[in-house]
């Protein structure tokens, strides 16, 4: 234990982690408020130490949003359109398959696929989606929807929410993404997003899809109207959830991004809110096995930081994203696998590739830099990926 750490008022809380012990909700919303970053630091890291060891990992992949049209208007999201917008776009299937063989040519393991609540796409469409994609190779692994898409496809196909994950299953679906959380507070909800599902039904298709033997991230915005209290509200029902299914393989905290949008947000998060946000998650999700830095959200540098903060992973090459461009983020669209190395290398971390469920598919030895087979895309590849992008 360091001078800091014994000095703390943190000091008790410190103790907790090293025991074992897990910390109260009460815990988690002074762990919140204290200004003692360092401290905070300090405790996050050591619980992430017990959870990871010595490594942190990224996941090659490619983003693709089928459609951005959406009968929703949920007051903080810069991605939906309606049909009369001239900046909507639908994928036909085929477009979806060409964009997946090209990425699957720069090595990706994972499609991450959502998109809006579609006002006229039948039920078929999405599990010939899935059929087509899963196709191409058995080694891709489809993570699609958010917890309101499935409902939305339920509605569509006029079935159960179980009966509709059981035939997207059957059709390729892997596994859930964690978007649509938000702030699970009802008041705030309803703010941000009137009119999306409760926090009771996000969860309740979670539960759902656990039950059925799948796997799924979730996630929390964080940094517009919710207060810290909001914040220690939603963690305790994530981690609620996983005492009973033990079926989310990873947290994802999401900054939230403030332009393009109907939130007046005067002060969007900083860079110690969202360090702080990822500690605190870290120590109090002591039933996850690991938490994300959203570099998207964050910037890589930050994200690196927050290596140190309690996370274990940084996401993703990405690709391709829209959702958080459209709010605002200024982090480029991609980053290649070199860059995702170098920047777990220089946290102190080993570099660890790994899979939609976060096993591990490529440790990176100590000392040795990727090799050109290794940390970069085929040669060619990087052109055609950048002429895919502009015209997206």
């Amino acid at each position: 234990m360091n001078f800091f750490v014994q000095r703390s008022e943190l000091r008790d809380l410190y103790d907790k982690v090293v025991t074992g012990e897990r910390i109260s909700e009460a815990d988690a919303l002074r762990l919140f408020e204290s200004k003692d970053l360092n401290t905070l630091g300090t405790i996050a890291d050591l619980a992430r130490q017990k959870k990871a060891g010595n490594r942190a990992s990224y996941i090659i992949n490619r983003y693709l949003n089928y459609s951005n049209y959406c009968i929703l208007s949920c007051q903080f999201c810069s991605f939906a359109r309606k049909k009369r917008d001239a900046d909507g776009f639908e994928l036909t299937i085929p477009q979806m398959v060409e964009r997946a063989r090209e990425a699957l040519e720069l090595g990706i393991t994972e499609l991450h696929i959502v998109g809006g609540l579609h006002p006229s796409l039948p039920f078929s469409y999405y599990t010939d989606m899935l059929k087509a994609l899963s196709a191409l190779d058995s080694r891709l692994q489809l993570k699609c929807f958010t917890a309101i898409e499935i409902l939305h496809l339920a509605w569509l196909a006029k079935k159960s929410v179980e009966q509709t994950l059981r035939e997207l299953k059957d059709a390729g679906l892997e596994s859930l993404t964690g978007g649509g959380a938000e702030i699970f507070r009802k008041e705030v909800r309803s703010a941000i997003a009137k009119g999306k599902e409760s926090a009771g039904e996000y969860l309740d298709v979670h539960r759902t899809w656990h039950r059925l033997g799948g796997r799924s991230t979730c996630t929390m915005l964080f940094g517009h109207v919710e207060s810290l209290a909001d914040r220690v509200d939603h963690l305790r029902q994530l981690r609620a959830l996983q005492d009973e299914t033990r079926g989310f393989v990873g947290f994802v905290p999401l900054p939230y991004q403030p332009e393009n949008n109907d939130i007046p947000v005067k002060t969007p998060p900083t860079g110690f809110d969202a360090l702080r946000t990822i500690a605190v998650s870290r120590i109090y999700l002591d039933n996850f096995d690991h938490i994300t830095a959203y570099w998207v959200g964050l910037g890589l540098k930050l994200a690196q930081v927050a290596l140190s903060y309690g996370a274990d992973d940084l996401h993703g090459t990405i690709i391709e994203e829209h959702i958080f461009h459209m709010a605002g983020a200024t982090s480029p669209q991609l980053q290649t696998e070199a860059e995702m190395i170098k920047a777990i290398r220089e946290a102190g971390r080993t570099p660890v590739q790994r899979n939609t469920f976060y096993e591990p598919i490529k440790v990176f030895a100590d000392g040795h830099p990727p090799t050109a087979n290794e940390a970069e895309p085929p040669s060619g590849k990087s052109k055609v990926l950048e002429d895919n992008l502009a015209t997206a």
